[in-house]
């Protein structure tokens, strides 16, 4: 079944993207493939990863899955290559037997598959960037031997990434008009980053239909940065806390995690299937900063480090049988227990300031069980019912205190197509489901992450305060209703239109206040996370993907790619214009379209991405500012034959800079602070081949 079909035949609204989106381009990263997808955004600079948002909205409120199991606590997307991935589901409402917390949707990442055939294939890439080479391999082979069907693939890549930022604050009394801060800082660095990943795909075929799945997995980073810092502040503290810095920092991460899935059948229809999924994660940092005065003299030495232990492992099992009239009942539960062992100093010149909340212990659990029915009530009317109800406990401590926090979330969850005429060429969509979002566990934690490693004079203002957890937070709970418009070509292009709505309570949001802490002797910004009550998103998406001689016969053998999408939000108890949800765009769009030449094996294409400028207002007297992001990419594809071929692309060929900015009004004190961070044209070959 292609990817097109088996999102029309979904009863449930899924849209596939395979092996044909993710090799379009020859990315080296997930996220530059999920931006060009509908509804979805990667906050940050572009090429640079970020959180990975649903209809404007991450941090929770999108659901990461592999393999249909939520991604481990610390996993990035960023760090899986394409190359190691079959498929990309993504789900705008969710089904009972993954988990409700989606509010904005989920996104189902499928590793590679093994096929019933032996193949092998190798992809060598060389990207450059700022004259800087980007070497990356990919290997995959496919075999079966007996009952033994098995894919391995290896992935190894180097990078190089240059980074320029310039932040300039200032600051004025209201009262007055007087300017109370001036401020520039300019940073430069250079990262070098080695990575691996291995993951396997091992299957057997058992007697009477079972099966048993295994699929180890395993990545590991390495990266290295160095920078120099120039700081200008002609108004404010005289003298500033210093002129220059130097700085260097390194990065080590492993996560090594084993899916299993065992299948059971019997001749009435019924099956069992049994999952497990554990792993461990290791990360370890430090960065070493060498400050100095405008004489040239040592002003400050600093050392921060961060190590973290994170471990996990969960079981699931799912029940379903065909119970007659078209309906395929299931039901099944998830148990999931989780430990984190996080290390942190922060070292001022012989002084850890947090040296004494000492490490932090948590333990996250996790239960859950639902049932399900999915209907085919006619040929043109299905329907699909669940329910599920989950429950999370997280405890945490460190050596002065510990704390707790306990949620559960009781979501039923519906879904309906209806197809107009036999051949579905036409059908609407319809869903009410009740999601939510948990609080993380940094959300929860009550050990401060300081803005500056100076507690009791430093640079710690309401555009950097220090940062700390709120146990006592509740999840969100939202109520949501999804509608579409499905039309369906013959040669499998589509257009759709499709509005959503979320009504959320218990909304989380940080806030930020000058309080009296236990970690300073002065008093000090502190952003933490509260419950302040009611939100609203809605919105509209638009997706079309076509031949466009499915449109008009004579045309060029063009194929079209686009989506829209425009979103409405607003947070009760926050003043307007701007009181919308948290860095969420007022829409984004993108334009891509290829063309296959007919007298040369050679197909060209490219994508537009675009999103906004928008303004946020957190809290009363706090604006986030977000500029626009452009973002074009580009590739041409020649294939020698079945077995080779050279793909060439261009990405972010704006190289525009990425704007973010922040204001702050507190007492008589109003302060802005704007950053402005350079961004880079990435050129790449790839050449694949297949044997």
């Amino acid at each position: 079944m292609s990817d097109t079909d088996e999102r029309r035949y979904s009863t449930a609204t899924k849209m596939v993207f395979g092996r044909e989106e993710l090799d379009r381009y020859g990315d080296t990263t997930l996220g530059d493939v999920l931006k060009r997808l509908p509804g979805i955004t990667i906050s940050g600079a572009p090429g640079r990863g970020g959180d990975i948002r649903m209809r404007g909205l991450g941090r929770g409120y999108t659901l990461i899955l592999i393999n249909g199991e939520p991604a481990p606590r610390g996993f990035s997307l960023d760090s899986l290559s394409p190359d190691q991935v079959e498929r990309i589901e993504i789900m705008r409402a969710p089904v009972a037997e993954n988990s409700a917390r989606a509010i904005a949707g989920t996104i189902n990442i499928i590793l590679r598959e093994e096929l019933a055939k032996r193949e092998n294939e190798a992809r060598l890439s060389l990207g450059w960037e700022e004259g800087r080479g980007q070497p990356n391999l990919s290997l995959q082979r496919n075999d079966v031997i007996d009952k033994l069907s098995y894919n391995i693939s290896a992935n190894v890549s180097h990078r190089e990434i240059p980074r320029e930022t310039l932040t300039s604050t200032s600051a004025f009394d209201t009262t007055t008009g007087a300017p109370t801060l001036l401020q520039e800082l300019h940073d430069t660095s250079r990262t070098r980053s080695d990575s691996l990943h291995l993951n396997a795909r091992l299957n057997w075929r058992l007697e009477g239909g079972d099966g048993f799945t295994l699929i180890p997995f395993v990545t590991t980073n390495r990266s290295e940065s160095a920078g120099h810092t120039t700081l200008d502040q002609p108004i404010g503290a005289l003298p500033p806390t210093y002129a220059t810095q130097d700085w260097y920092s390194t990065s080590d991460s492993t996560i090594a995690r084993a899916f299993g899935n065992w299948r059971l059948r019997w001749r009435d229809g019924s099956k069992l299937e049994l999952k497990f999924n554990g792993g461990v994660a290791e990360s370890d940092s430090q960065i070493d900063r060498n400050q100095y005065a405008a004489s040239g003299a040592v002003a400050h030495v600093l050392r921060g480090t961060t190590g973290i232990r994170d471990a996990s492992f969960s079981q699931s099992g799912k029940y379903s049988k065909p119970i007659g009239g078209g309906h395929q009942f299931g039901a099944g539960w998830e148990a999931e227990g989780g430990t984190r062992r996080e290390s942190a100093s922060n070292v001022q010149d012989g002084v850890d300031p947090l040296a004494q909340y000492g490490d932090i212990q948590a333990k996250t659990q996790r239960f859950a069980l639902y049932a399900q029915d999915e209907w085919d009530i006619t040929k043109l009317w299905a329907m699909y019912g669940g329910l599920r109800w989950e429950t999370i406990r997280t405890t945490s401590s460190s050596a002065l205190d510990s704390t707790g926090n306990r949620s559960s979330v009781l979501s039923p969850l519906f879904h309906t197509v209806w197809r107009f005429d036999p051949e579905s060429k036409d059908q609407l969509r319809f869903a009410v489901t009740r999601t939510y979002r948990s609080p993380t566990l940094g959300n929860l934690v009550s050990v401060p992450s300081l803005s500056s490693l100076y507690p009791a004079t430093g640079p710690n203002t309401p555009t950097n305060a220090d940062t700390v957890g709120n146990p006592d937070l509740k999840p969100e709970l939202a109520l949501g209703v999804d509608i579409a418009l499905e039309h369906y070509f013959e040669a499998g292009g589509l257009l759709s239109a499709s509005v959503f709505r979320r009504s959320i309570d218990n909304l989380i949001r940080n806030v930020t206040l000058l309080e009296t802490v236990s970690w300073s002797p002065v008093q000090r910004w502190v952003s933490r996370p509260r419950n302040i009550g009611h939100a609203m998103s809605q919105g509209v998406e638009l997706e079309a993907k076509f031949r466009l001689t499915e449109l008009y016969p004579e045309a060029p053998k063009i194929d079209v790619r686009a989506n829209y999408s425009r979103y409405w939000s607003t947070v009760d108890g926050i003043p307007g214009p701007y009181n919308r949800l948290d860095q969420q765009p007022t829409w984004t769009a993108n334009f891509g379209s290829d063309y296959r030449f007919t007298v040369v094996p050679l197909t060209i294409g490219g994508n537009l991405n675009l999103t906004p400028s928008f303004i946020i207002q957190q809290a009363v007297g706090q604006q986030y500012v977000q500029g626009r992001k452009r973002v074009a990419d580009v590739y041409a594809l020649w294939k020698f034959d079945s077995s080779m071929q050279l793909r060439v692309s261009a990405s972010n060929l704006f190289g525009a800079d990425y704007l973010t900015g922040s204001r702050e009004v507190f007492g008589n004190t109003d302060q802005t602070a704007s950053t402005a961070q350079k961004t880079y044209r990435y050129y790449a070959a790839r050449f694949e081949l297949k044997f």
